[in-house]
């Protein structure tokens, strides 16, 4: 990084890019509410780790490859869109938690399933492809490649948890079966929605 100017820039494009709507986020804010924080923690440190990890294949050269080889991006546009509609669906029938709190026979991601849905996340490619293309010098130097991938795991993880925590906060409020089951439908169908602009856009993830 060639200047504290350039630096925060950075810090400001990760912290902007992680707290805003997306994917990630709305899965955290349902897993809050029908979870809670502490059994949704795996789910986030899964997203924080498997991103930066992501960022780091990225920066070291898978991104120029795939950008070279239009097929291969546009198979994995087609597998983010059918993965995301799963995960849309498996939202939508979350079972509502018993009596005792506990919750029904859904799951929370685990830490490897949410680290392994970074590949196939559309935000999480915009995100990664932009950052390295803007943040990292001609040359690809691994100093600055690690460097984005440190700010981006630093600024993420309380981002998304600020999610999860106002997932909890409306439980407290869904506590009625037919209110939570209405809200994971919404926020199933917000999931759906996000997946617009990959529709709607060029074959690039980006």
């Amino acid at each position: 990084m060639s200047s504290v100017e350039s630096f925060l820039a950075l810090a400001i494009f990760a912290f902007v890019s992680s707290i805003t709507p997306g994917p990630n986020n709305l899965m955290l804010m349902a897993s809050g509410t029908n979870f809670g924080f502490v059994r949704s923690t795996p789910h986030m440190l899964g997203v924080a780790v498997g991103f930066a990890l992501m960022l780091l294949v990225v920066g070291a050269g898978l991104g120029a490859s795939l950008n070279a080889f239009p097929p291969a991006m546009l198979a994995l546009k087609y597998a983010s869109v059918v993965y995301m509609l799963y995960l849309a669906w498996r939202t939508a029938i979350a079972a509502p938690p018993h009596p005792n709190g506990q919750s029904g026979s859904s799951r929370p991601l685990s830490f490897v399933q949410a680290a392994a849905f970074q590949w196939v996340n559309p935000k999480a490619w915009a995100m990664s492809l932009t950052g390295m293309s803007v943040y990292v010098p001609a040359g690809n130097r691994m100093a600055d490649i690690a460097l984005v991938a440190l700010v981006f795991a630093t600024v993420n993880l309380p981002s998304i948890a600020v999610w999860t925590a106002t997932g909890v906060q409306l439980r407290r409020l869904l506590h009625r079966p037919l209110a939570l089951r209405t809200f994971n439908v919404a926020a199933a169908l917000l999931l759906v929605g996000s997946l617009y602009p990959v529709l709607a856009g060029p074959a690039a993830l980006g």
